[in-house]
């Protein structure tokens, strides 16, 4: 496994991307884990599913440079948490690379994807109209993912089911680079929260990451 990108966002947050050059035995031996881990891995020993599982977990132990045993769990949302580490953590990963987000004090989110043609015949179920109307017509396909990579981050930040990317988050206009800041709203049952969200072009692939302010619940 090689540490391919290492970012500190703040004194406090940092993420980093990785490729998965290791086989799964490879990765394993690099790991600690529990029996209810292992049963898990047994239901899902096949392909890129297994290497993702494996790699994040790699990649979160590298972060955090400690030798102990780390318990990363899902809460009933499916968002991932430390249970004997006083950090807040996203994972993410798409083909042959895996990405973790680390914090502090502070929840955060990240995505990263890999760049396809496929995004612009779904982007009307995740953008709407007004949204689709600043998409850049010479690189559609590279902005619909720095939008799409921005709502995953604020929906992995926020944590919980039943956020539609369409109806609750909401991208304001932005020009695209090969990186930069999007504005992004988040409305859902009567709230409203605003986040500034970094997206990078990485080779063919898209990066979204965004922090909340420290102690926001």
């Amino acid at each position: 496994m090689a540490l391919i990108y290492h970012k500190r966002t703040d004194p406090k947050t940092a993420f980093a991307l990785w490729k998965i050059e290791e086989s799964a035995e490879e990765l394993l031996s690099q790991l600690q884990l529990k029996a209810h881990e292992t049963a898990y891995l047994e239901k899902i020993n096949t392909g890129k599913r297994y290497l993702h599982w494996l790699s994040t977990r790699v990649l979160l132990r590298k972060m955090l440079g400690d030798p102990a045993y780390i318990e990363c769990l899902a809460d009933e949302n499916g968002k991932p948490y430390l249970t004997n580490f006083p950090y807040y953590i996203s994972l993410s990963h798409s083909f042959d690379y895996a990405a973790v987000m680390i914090s502090e004090d502070k929840e955060v989110g990240i995505d990263i994807e890999q760049i396809k043609q496929k995004i612009g015949r779904i982007s009307g179920k995740f953008m709407k109209a007004q949204e689709l109307e600043f998409i850049s017509t010479q690189n559609s396909i590279e902005h619909l993912y720095a939008c799409w990579c921005a709502k995953e981050a604020v929906y992995k930040l926020q944590g919980k089911r039943n956020v539609s990317f369409k109806d609750h988050i909401l991208i304001k206009p932005f020009t695209l680079n090969n990186s930069g800041t999007i504005e992004v709203n988040l409305s859902v049952n009567g709230t409203k929260r605003n986040f500034l969200v970094c997206y990078e072009k990485f080779e063919d692939y898209m990066i979204g990451y965004c922090s909340a302010e420290a102690g926001e619940a």
